[in-house]
């Protein structure tokens, strides 16, 4: 309570006002002393008033012996008058002796005196410490508004983080059904912890949602405080490091006090892989104090309260491969929660969620755009929808149609269209039968992504056109096959250059990338060729952030070099074979780069009619594979399947 007192106390709230009261006492203190040493030196006088007068004025009534007292200083004199009633003052002329003597002749009493004091010269010197320590206690004061209390107001998170009662609830988040199923159970403690505690049972502490940027971790936290409707403090991991050693820890201490003085509560720490990444040489380049002893309050902190006391952590972070292992034992994080990226089923309820609030025209059939948006998280669909909104509103309609939702799907997948960057003729045909290549190989390559649309309208930095895939179905593991069909499907965009332009361009750097890497992979992850057999060369770990951890090679010199050997002889062979289909399908290639200048954008069933009527033509036997799955149907199926196993 007296801390209270101290800091509502004015002088405290006002430093500026204080320091001018500080100096006005100051002021009128010196005033009072120079004045005493005044009154001393015309002691015994009857002055009334102070008269200034030139230097020859004053000689002349010393000369005359108007004056009865002269005081002699080291830059002005003072003379009284003879009756006393007026002091003289003058500024004295350096080297003149002749007052002196004058003086001495008319008999007038004179003297010296010191023009300053001991209080003078002390506040001389005190002066410079005075300021200073003025300006420190404002800037001080300015400190500990803006950052709390504590030394210098740092170290405190009241300032730093409030707990709020977040509105969201489980119906808001869609798409992650098994983690909401995982988190219910806290929001049930939270309601009814006596329930809990009578039983013996211990519920976890902490919970870790685990998952790819975008995906509703944050979203997902505050509905449990929404469902539970219970204080919700959210901080990032990051808030807590300072310049200042042990701040971080002093945060944390702060933050969790307050959640248990608002218990029963949640504590949120986002991006928590900022403050608990793994303590060893090896993960953090030697280490940073700072980081340490908050991770080590954090550990502290969370053993610090028994498991009847109504405080849930949760945290997030789409980096758990770096996190302390003592952060993740039992006790402390128990529970990890993935929040992955949704399924089918799951981006219809997503897309359903965020078309709420759109007026959206009775020609949207969200499944199809939910087929196109396979491996988008949910932050994605909410663009998408976005998106879609804002170009219905630009081109002033009253509705969101499905052509809106689909050229938003191509924004998010393929990058803004580019219309205003001309391409000459040239450079279009390349185009053209580059992303031709691409769509025939896809749609004739078993286990290969069917084509949506193929496009030579420049979108994004750098592509001068694209070739959209669809997958038929979720796809969480790829087959041998698949990997290869993958392989010719990039490497048909070259080839169409080689063998329809007699000449290769820069077009296909990035596909040569991507199916280097894919073989790569097969060689020294999934253990698919013959140079390493089941020996895996590259150990994989999970990364949400996408192109892992990186490690240090572990094979010899004569593995590296089959490998090299066995990635060129692949590419070698599936590029001749992908030629081979191309001049097999030439006329093909020729019907599709024809639309493709006429209208700059087919669909993929424009393509796939236009390869079938080819076959037909020609009597070749079809290799466009059936891809009409009922999906629905396929969902059903699954549903069944797992109530026959829950039986």
């Amino acid at each position: 309570m007296q801390n209270q007192d101290n800091n509502n106390n004015f002088f405290n709230q006002n430093p500026l006002i204080t320091f001018a009261i500080f100096s006005v006492v100051v002021i009128l203190l010196f005033k009072v002393l120079v004045g005493e040493d005044s009154n001393n030196i015309v002691s015994n006088t009857q002055m009334k008033h102070t008269q200034k007068v030139s230097y020859s004025e004053l000689k002349h009534l010393v000369e005359t012996k108007n004056v009865s007292k002269v005081d002699i200083g080291q830059s002005y004199i003072r003379a009284v008058s003879a009756d006393g009633t007026t002091i003289y003052t003058t500024r004295i002329v350096r080297g003149d002796t002749k007052l002196i003597e004058e003086l001495d002749k008319q008999g007038i009493e004179y003297s010296g005196f010191s023009e300053t004091n001991w209080f003078t010269e002390m506040f001389g010197w005190m002066l410079p410490f005075l300021i200073i320590m003025s300006l420190w206690m404002f800037f001080a004061g300015r400190m500990q508004k803006s950052m709390g209390s504590g030394l210098l107001g740092v170290g405190s998170s009241k300032k730093m983080v409030s707990s709020e009662k977040p509105k969201t609830k489980f119906d808001d988040v869609a798409g992650v059904e098994e983690a909401k199923e995982e988190v219910q159970e806290i929001v049930d403690f939270l309601k009814f912890p006596e329930r809990y505690v009578e039983i013996g049972a211990k519920i976890p502490k902490g919970v870790l949602l685990v998952g790819s940027p975008g995906t509703g971790k944050t979203l997902l936290a505050k509905a449990v405080a929404g469902e539970a409707d219970v204080p919700f403090y959210s901080v990032s991991g990051s808030s807590f490091i300072e310049m200042f050693v042990g701040v971080g820890a002093a945060r944390v201490r702060d933050l969790f006090e307050q959640a248990k003085k608002d218990a029963p509560s949640i504590i949120f720490i986002d991006e928590i892989d900022a403050i608990g990444k793994s303590r060893n040489a090896g993960a953090n380049m030697g280490g940073n104090d700072e980081r340490e002893q908050t991770l080590n309050q954090l550990l502290a902190e969370m053993d610090g309260f028994g498991t009847d006391t109504p405080v849930i952590i949760l945290a997030a972070t789409n980096r758990p491969e770096i996190l302390d292992s003592a952060l993740m034992r039992p006790g402390r994080f128990d529970r990890q929660v993935l929040v992955d990226k949704p399924d089918f089923e799951g981006r219809i309820k997503i897309l359903k969620v965020h078309v709420k609030d759109v007026k959206i025209d009775d020609d949207v059939e969200l499944e199809e755009v939910a087929r196109l948006t396979a491996g988008l998280a949910g932050a994605d669909l909410a663009n998408v929808v976005n998106e879609a909104a804002l170009l219905a509103g630009r081109k002033s309609q009253k509705t969101v149609k499905q052509k809106d939702l689909f050229e938003a799907v191509e924004r998010a997948l393929a990058g803004l269209a580019k219309k205003s960057r001309r391409i000459n003729p040239k450079e279009k045909k390349i185009v053209a039968y580059h992303e031709s290549g691409h769509a025939l190989l896809a749609e004739i390559t078993k286990g290969a992504k069917k084509v949506s649309k193929v496009s030579i309208v420049p979108r994004g930095l750098a592509a001068l056109g694209y070739t959209l895939n669809k997958p038929e179905e979720d796809k969480f593991m790829m087959q041998q096959h698949e990997l290869w069909a993958e392989v010719d499907v990039l490497l048909g965009g070259r080839a169409a250059e080689e063998v329809f332009i007699k000449e290769i361009s820069t077009g296909a750097g990035n596909d040569l990338e991507r199916a280097t890497d894919i073989i790569k992979s097969m060689v020294q992850t999934y253990g698919m060729s013959d140079v390493a057999g089941l020996m895996v060369l590259e150990k994989s770990r999970q990364s949400f952030l996408g192109g892992g951890m990186g490690s240090a090679r572990e094979y010899s010199d004569k593995i590296a070099q089959d490998m090299d050997e066995f990635i060129k002889k692949s590419l070698d062979e599936r590029y001749k074979a992908v030629i081979a289909s191309l001049q097999e399908y030439n006329g093909a290639i020729e019907e599709m780069v024809k639309l493709l200048y006429k209208k700059e954008n087919i669909t993929g069933n424009e393509v796939r009619d236009i390869i079938m009527e080819f076959e037909k033509a020609n009597g070749m036997e079809s290799r466009v594979e059936d891809h009409s799955h009922d999906i629905e149907e396929e969902l059903k199926a699954d549903a069944k399947m797992s109530d026959e196993t829950k039986e």
